[in-house]
């Protein structure tokens, strides 16, 4: 149970809750064992009746009806506290799931980028989902039924014990039989039940990625594959799931055959004592009670068993995740800038578990409320420059400002909020236009909401629809165009009204009109704005006060449009290059 420990933390934050639940526990416990001790009593005065030795049969029908009136009133009271009980312990794990999801889930905030390139988006859910659900199970009915055993089990065994320990060592005879039972099926329980979690992320993940891509399923016709694939993927769940029952399901039959054999040595060693006039025969009755209340926590121990087996193997895969450690520590502890002014110092990068560089040397300063446009070949570099600028990773070599200090000294939630970043992939929630635009800024009213749609150029578009901002979009925007969502996301990033504005060619698919008219407000409405665009189209950064050019990492020119025309170098090339391709020669 060493995965487990980590759950140590939870219990010791609710451990007067947990507390509470093992002394209602134990309250419920001692209620529920008046029923046979009173049973056994009352066997014992109808036997000495029928042979006349102390009571009458006056006496009898009352001494009968006060233990049926004790045993009613014990059972009412330990059919309360065993409610409380339940109240109290669950409780306390849907507690600890809460906890616990939300530490996974800050966790998976903290970490870098890289970290979800290598994993996939539906085992990170099956973790925080499935396997969650498994551990809830360990710190609620698993130490609920556990508490409940081993309550029992004490009280149970110092009853019998004080009635006859020469019975009470028989009849628990076959314990050391399910102790060793228990152990030896358990170890095969933990190694099944990791392989079935595993199972299950594998599928969880291949679901989630045939969802998001079911456009291009259809597209190429691969259904039928796709198909087969998951069939493939449900039987091998199936089977290892299937593996797991076979060797839950030994556990109960396996307990009961041992109290069956326990309530035997009662009947036949409790006889020949009663023969022998060693015990009365209520003794017996009692007994047979006690054992068939051990019943029940016996066969507990074998499902709790298995619920902790399962739980430690799911908390193993959790674990395995909340020990990686972000890459962009967050030493940072000044919370405000000075100045958008942005330099880059010798600054080198490389991708993790890469060798070559993706940057090498990068040197420019880009003073507040000016414009940089980046410019150059697919997979040269350019939008690394923007991810290093938003700490998405870390340099290097070489060094980053902001303002006058560098990069590293602001707190990580500071820079964010510094910083608008429009991705080339944007991403659109399933919720409506407006609430798409409004996460850049919560507070926002629709007056803010409308006036950044209009400076983007997509309010006629929205105005378009029947239910206008209150139109609900699908998964990542499906139902808008590339050209809308682009604009869409500029809208969102306007809105936030940060100090850096950083557009990773997120208008590479709307027309050259549009494109003109957008940047125009863009550059209009900002003030102290510092703004850097990506882009492999001219006509996106060609107004820039800046422009650099990269070249497989390496700024191979730098100036402003006019100067870079004026170089002949690969700028105008490009700029040639382009003007071909908007105007080709006809045949």
């Amino acid at each position: 149970m060493n995965e487990l420990k980590y759950l140590n933390k939870y219990l010791l934050k609710y451990k007067w809750k947990l507390l509470l639940g093992i002394f209602i526990t134990i309250i419920s416990r001692i209620f529920s064992l008046f029923t046979p001790k009173l049973i056994g009593n009352s066997m014992t005065l109808i036997e000495n009746s029928i042979l006349d030795i102390k009571q009458t049969n006056d006496n009898l029908e009352i001494l009968l009806v006060r233990n049926i009136l004790i045993i009613l009133f014990a059972s009412m009271v330990s059919g309360f506290f065993t409610f409380l009980m339940r109240q109290t312990i669950i409780n306390v794990s849907r507690y600890i799931e809460f906890d616990l999801k939300n530490d996974i889930y800050n966790h998976y905030q903290s970490l870098c980028p890289f970290f979800y390139k290598k994993n996939r988006t539906g085992d990170l859910m099956s973790r925080i989902t499935e396997d969650v659900s498994k551990v809830r199970m360990y710190v609620g009915p698993a130490i609920m039924y556990s508490i409940n055993t081993v309550t029992l089990f004490i009280i149970v065994i110092v009853f019998m014990f004080s009635i006859s320990p020469s019975l009470t060592f028989y009849s628990l005879l076959p314990l050391p039989i399910l102790s060793f039972t228990i152990y030896t099926l358990s170890k095969k329980i933990h190694s099944k039940s990791t392989f079935v979690q595993e199972t299950l992320a594998k599928l969880s993940t291949f679901s989630q990625e045939v969802f998001s891509g079911i456009k291009i399923i259809k597209t190429y016709n691969m259904q039928e594959i796709v198909t087969e694939n998951f069939d493939g993927l449900s039987k091998s769940s199936k089977r290892s799931s299937i593996s797991l029952s076979k060797v839950q399901a030994l556990f109960f039959p396996l307990m009961i055959l041992l109290i069956g054999i326990s309530n035997i040595i009662v009947i036949y060693v409790g006889g020949n004592q009663y023969i022998d006039g060693k015990i009365e025969i209520g003794v017996i009755a009692e007994f047979i009670i006690y054992i068939t209340m051990l019943t029940w926590p016996v066969a507990v121990v074998g499902w709790v068993t298995s619920i902790t087996q399962q739980a430690e193997a799911s908390q193993k895969r959790i674990n395995a995740f909340l020990k990686t450690e972000p890459s962009i520590k967050n030493y940072g502890k000044s919370s405000n800038s000075e100045s958008s002014k942005i330099t880059f110092k010798n600054v080198s990068f490389k991708y993790p578990k890469t060798k070559s560089y993706a940057l090498e040397g990068i040197d420019f300063t880009i003073d507040s409320g000016k414009t940089l446009g980046i410019i150059g070949k697919t997979g040269s570099g350019k939008s690394t420059i923007l991810e290093l600028i938003s700490r998405s990773y870390d340099v290097t070599s070489g060094k980053i400002y902001l303002g006058s200090a560098e990069l590293s000294s602001y707190d990580l939630k500071s820079l964010s909020s510094f910083i608008s970043y429009i991705p080339q992939n944007p991403f659109l929630f399933s919720d409506t236009i407006q609430e798409n635009i409004k996460f850049g800024n919560f507070k926002a009213n629709k007056k803010q909401i409308i006036k950044v749609a209009k400076n983007s150029s997509i309010h006629s578009d929205i105005s378009s629809f029947k239910d206008k901002y209150e139109t609900l979009l699908g998964e990542r925007g499906v139902n808008l165009s590339g050209g809308q969502i682009q604009r869409l996301t500029i809208a969102r990033a306007l809105l936030k009204k940060s100090k850096i504005l950083l557009l990773d060619d997120c208008l590479s698919s709307v027309d050259a009109k549009t494109e003109k008219i957008v940047l125009s407000e863009i550059i209009k409405t900002k003030i102290d704005e510092t703004v850097i665009i990506v882009s492999n189209k001219i006509s996106s950064i060609m107004h820039a006060d800046l422009i650099i050019v990269i070249d497989n990492g390496v700024i191979v020119e730098k100036g402003t449009h006019k100067k870079l025309l004026s170089n002949n170098g690969f700028y105008k090339k490009l700029v040639q290059k382009q003007l071909e391709n908007v105007n080709p020669v006809k045949m």
